[in-house]
């Protein structure tokens, strides 16, 4: 098991996102399951009125694959033995929302290294509140990426491309 302290020593993460608050099972290069609280206190509910009803504050879908992906992150930097660097959301497939999660509730997340090649690391698994199933992950891919590399600023970073800068465009 992993407590808070450990978990937030693997996550890159920091408040108010660390979205994983303890490790049960960690086997890796196999799999994780952590668990994650939802409270009516959380930071993305400050803005809604303090009389919105309860089941009117659904926890945020793309929370729960950013608290799921840290899981996947965790086993990933327990797994991957190549460079490590910042780990970023490569992409997702057959992702599905059963129902909707609201505060009160423990988040169990179920995931399954698929496969790590290079740089890539492959999941799969699921979320699941009071043992069922609120969302499934059918694949989710992450990349490492050199911290330098993401940090670069400057004249030496490469620049946005705009119409102008395109060959054969007219400049505005």
């Amino acid at each position: 098991m992993i407590e808070l302290d450990g978990v937030r020593r693997l996550l890159a993460p920091r408040r108010p996102i660390t979205l994983v608050d303890r490790v049960l099972e960690v086997v890796p290069g196999e799999r994780i399951v952590a668990v994650k609280a939802v409270t009516g206190n959380e930071p993305w509910y400050a803005r809604m009125p303090e009389d919105t009803p309860a089941e009117q504050l659904a926890y945020p879908p793309t929370l729960l694959i950013e608290s799921w992906g840290q899981a996947a992150g965790i086993l990933a930097d327990l797994s991957h033995e190549g460079p490590k660097g910042v780990l970023l959301l490569a992409g997702a497939a057959d992702v599905e929302f059963h129902r909707p999660v609201l505060p009160g509730v423990l988040l169990k997340h179920r995931v399954r290294l698929v496969r790590i090649v290079r740089e890539l690391v492959g999941f799969e698994g699921e979320i699941l509140v009071d043992g069922e199933a609120v969302a499934s992950i059918g694949q989710l891919t992450m990349a490492y990426r050199p911290d330098d590399v993401l940090r670069q600023s400057g004249p030496t970073a490469p620049a946005a491309t705009t119409a102008t800068d395109r060959p054969g465009e007219p400049a505005a």
